[in-house]
């Protein structure tokens, strides 16, 4: 090894030349994980860190429909400074606008943590208490402007008004307040006492924030918590896991943008191991000098492996300081962008794992040309030294690297979290590769068979030669810039179909209202006068009520179902007594008309077996703090993509009827008539709310449209990674095409035919390039739709379109670039140079 160092050593002297594509590869794919990595990590302490002031107390307990008795009010102020909080939709109303707002009602010691910040800038108390005899509202920016409001304006809330005080531009708790259809508005809890709006049934949620001493020891306090609050429906959150829906989501992205700087780290596999060839190739002189003065092949492998190892080091430690610096140089833009505390900082572990990655993927891609380099020959000094690498490396070499591919795919599922999302990428990421490889192979072959066939147009011909010729130029090119196409394609579909399913084909099926908070009494005039209406086709109402489901067959539900959706948190709950126009049983039996024996349940078919639930078993359900438990009698199929009423669990009527509860009601009606069902439905009932379907998609497409602009912007780096390796491999082939021009030139051949040349051979593998990476992109879009979101796939043809056009005006881009040269050597001192 020390003789090896030595020469590797003398021949580094020589400079960088050849490896700047190999630094530049490695730099990018190790940047980008690293970033991600440290963005990750920033959040994650953030929310960390910031856990009480996100909740807005070192503990939460929320309950449904409902305020805490004197005991569990005794129990709360027994941890520490209580603050009551009641939160439900409602609709603002300034004359006949109205507009669904998030209504948050507070007491005196809100906030626990932080403060509100309001426009004009007042204490939160003198904001809430009014004036003119009139409780005071803050009401978010957004809300005020829908309305046309001004601070000072009279708004209505229920049956009462208030006065629009302050706008409200930041709640240090709202990063923890989850996904929310409408705008926030504060008022005083004391002041909603007499709107109508909590009445028996009606739809709200009671937070209990506490903020406890440092000495108290959250795990002891929750134990306390399941004694003390035990049957009561009960939800516990503390600030060790401030914003549990927050964490989940930015694990899972940030995981899903890893996968996609891995790609990038592939495509740059593809670089590096060209650059790699590249320099081997340009060495054989060297290799075959010290082969016939006695150095073995394990030699030579040895030097050039130290020599790339130095480098890849190099490369690695470029992309770990551009990783790790820029997320700090841009923290104030991620910070404003994002809406949950961040702690940007250097943090080892996303460099380690950036690392790791590099280094698994230069050895990865650099082992097979240096397993080549060792059938070099001494012979090669009276041969042609220019021929290349060829062969196939030794067997020990094929099996380190299939070794090596095993730990960068295994760390990528072991640190990413989703193991299975991970290795389908991985297999997805593989596919595409080997496909692309076999699509070059055939697009040379093809080109060979062609060539000769093409007699009446020349150019043609000859980039067509050129293409099936030797050399790697085919290959690099298709595969590098096809695994950047494959991803930014796969992303476009997804998007386009994401957006597609909720902008287009949801609203054509889905009701124009849902009204909920409907009170019994006012069920059927609601109804008549909406029947009344031409406009209205149809209305289904259902009984509504919230339940936590606490048991499944006597155990924990959360220890049985795990964090399945349908156990996190309270859900609708319904109750039928025949059965309903539409339902369709899977299994099982209805209970039927009339029935008053034990409690039944009737639950979701396809939740049921993601649970593992069968017929037979029990549950549990907390219902304004009553425990029902029923057995599951029937399983039936509930279609949530149409936007109706569907509810996981229905149960007999005789179980919940004598339940306070109120309805919830679907109205399909004519677009042009929805503003008007709206206001007359306010005016005469104002304890209602409306939440128009419409406005809920578009809530949703916000919140996708920042994900796909995400997972986009990782794409795009994938697609600069796939651009150097472009530009790498026309220049490593400049020279071949200087020789190439001189040919055509001394042959007879214009400049503008041999620029010609050049730019269709460019198009042609571009077109290529990009076709493969439209089918495979599509494959990939394809298989999350359907298996992962569950939606209708169709090819958007516009994106298709823009990923061929991409391919070829890449790879045009990058041959014309390095075209001008060849075009302007003299033919004569080319041809004198290679005698």
């Amino acid at each position: 090894m020390s003789l090896a160092w030595r020469i590797a050593r003398r021949e580094l002297r020589g400079g960088l030349r050849g490896f700047w594509v190999f630094l530049a590869c490695l730099t990018l794919g190790v940047a980008a994980i690293a970033a991600i990595g440290t963005v990750r990590g920033a959040i994650e302490a953030g929310l960390t860190e910031q856990g009480a002031v996100i909740l807005g107390g070192d503990v939460e307990v929320q309950l449904t429909y409902r305020f805490a008795d004197p005991e569990e009010r005794a129990f709360f102020e027994g941890l520490g400074e209580v603050s009551e909080l009641v939160d439900f939709r409602s609709m603002l109303a300034v004359g006949d606008e109205r507009a669904l707002t998030q209504i948050k009602g507070v007491d005196d010691a809100y906030p626990l943590y932080g403060a509100v910040n309001l426009t004009p800038d007042m204490p939160l108390s003198a904001a809430l208490a009014g004036r003119n005899g009139l409780p005071g509202a803050v009401i978010d920016p957004v809300l005020l402007a829908r309305l046309g409001l001004e601070v000072g304006d009279r708004v209505k809330l229920g049956a009462k008004d208030f006065i629009a005080m302050a706008a409200l531009d930041r709640m240090p708790d709202s990063a923890g307040a989850g996904f929310s259809l409408g705008p926030p508005t504060l008022v005083s809890s004391a002041a909603l006492g007499d709107t109508g709006l909590l009445a028996p049934g009606s739809l709200f949620e009671t937070e209990y924030r506490i903020k406890t001493p440092e000495a108290l020891d959250l795990e002891t306090a929750k134990a306390q918590a399941e004694t003390a609050l035990e049957g009561t429906g009960y939800r516990w959150r503390d600030r060790r896991n401030g914003a549990p829906g927050i964490s989940r989501f930015v694990e899972r992205l940030s995981a899903f943008l890893v996968l996609v700087g891995l790609t990038g780290l592939a495509v740059g596999g593809v670089g590096v191991s060209a650059a790699v060839r590249a320099y081997l190739a340009g060495k054989t002189e060297v290799i075959a000098t010290l082969r016939s003065l006695g150095a073995s092949g394990g030699l030579v492998f040895r030097v050039y492996l130290l020599q790339v190892g130095a480098l890849a080091a190099l490369g690695i430690a470029m992309g770990l300081f551009l990783g790790g610096v820029l997320p700090l140089v841009f923290g104030p833009i991620i910070e404003a962008s994002l809406p949950v505390p961040v702690d940007l900082a250097l943090r080892v572990r996303p460099l380690a794992e950036a690392a790791l990655y590099g280094a698994l993927a230069a050895t990865l891609f650099t082992l097979w040309p240096l397993g080549q380099s060792e059938h070099i020959r001494a012979a090669a000094l009276f041969r042609d030294a220019q021929s290349g690498l060829r062969g196939w490396p030794r067997s020990i070499w094929i099996v380190v690297c299939a070794v090596v591919l095993a730990a960068l795919v295994g760390s990528a599922a072991l640190l990413s979290g989703l193991a299975m999302l991970t290795l389908w990428a991985a297999g997805g990421i593989m596919a595409a590769f080997v496909l692309l490889v076999l699509a070059a192979l055939g697009v040379g072959a093809l080109a060979r068979w062609l060539a000769p066939r093409m007699r009446g147009f020349r150019t043609l011909r000859f980039a067509l030669g050129a293409i099936g010729g030797p050399g790697r130029e085919a290959q690099a090119v298709v595969v590098s810039l096809g695994l950047g196409l494959s991803v930014l394609a796969a992303v476009g579909q997804i998007d386009s179909n994401l957006r597609n399913a909720i902008a287009g084909d949801l609203p054509e099926i889905a009701p124009s209202y849902f009204i909920v908070d409907i009170q019994p009494d006012q069920l059927e005039p609601v109804k008549a006068s909406l029947e009344a209406r031409p406009s209205v086709s149809k209305i289904e109402s259902a009984p509504m009520l919230r339940g936590v489901i606490t048991q499944i067959n006597g155990e924990s539900a959360m220890e049985v179902a795990g964090d399945h959706w349908v156990v996190r948190g309270d859900r609708g709950v319904t109750y039928a007594d025949a059965l309903p126009d539409g339902t369709m049983i899977t299994d099982g039996t209805w209970w039927g008309e009339g029935y008053q024996g034990p409690p039944q349940i009737s639950f979701a078919a396809e939740e049921a077996e993601e649970l593992g639930l069968k017929l037979g078993d029990t549950l549990t359900v907390n219902v304004l703090g009553r425990d029902i438990t029923a057995e599951i009698t029937s399983f039936r199929e509930v279609d949530f993509s149409t936007g109706g009423l569907g509810f996981v669990l229905s149960m007999n009527k005789a179980a919940l009827e004598g339940a306070p509860h109120t309805h919830i009601a679907t109205i399909y009606a004519e677009e042009a008539d929805e503003p008007a069902i709206l206001r007359d439905l306010a005016k005469a009932y104002p304890n209602i709310t409306a939440i128009r379907v419409r406005d809920a998609i578009d809530r949703v497409s916000e919140v996708l449209k920042g994900i796909a602009a995400a997972i986009t912007y990782g794409a795009l780096a994938t697609l600069v990674t796939g651009g150097i390796v472009l530009i790498g491999t026309a220049a490593a082939g400049e020279k071949a095409r200087v020789y190439e021009g001189a040919v055509l030139k001394t042959l007879g051949a214009s400049r503008a035919a041999v620029l010609g040349n050049f730019a269709l051979r460019s198009a042609l593998l571009g077109l290529t390039a990009g076709g493969i990476a439209l089918f495979a992109g599509i494959a990939a879009a394809w298989a999350v739709s359907v298996f992962v979101m569950e939606t209708d796939f169709h090819v958007a043809i516009g994106s298709a379109i823009a990923i061929i056009a991409g391919g070829i005006l890449a790879t045009l881009a990058t041959g014309l670039m390095f075209a001008w040269r060849p075009l302007a050597t003299r033919p004569a001192r080319v041809l004198r140079a290679r005698e």
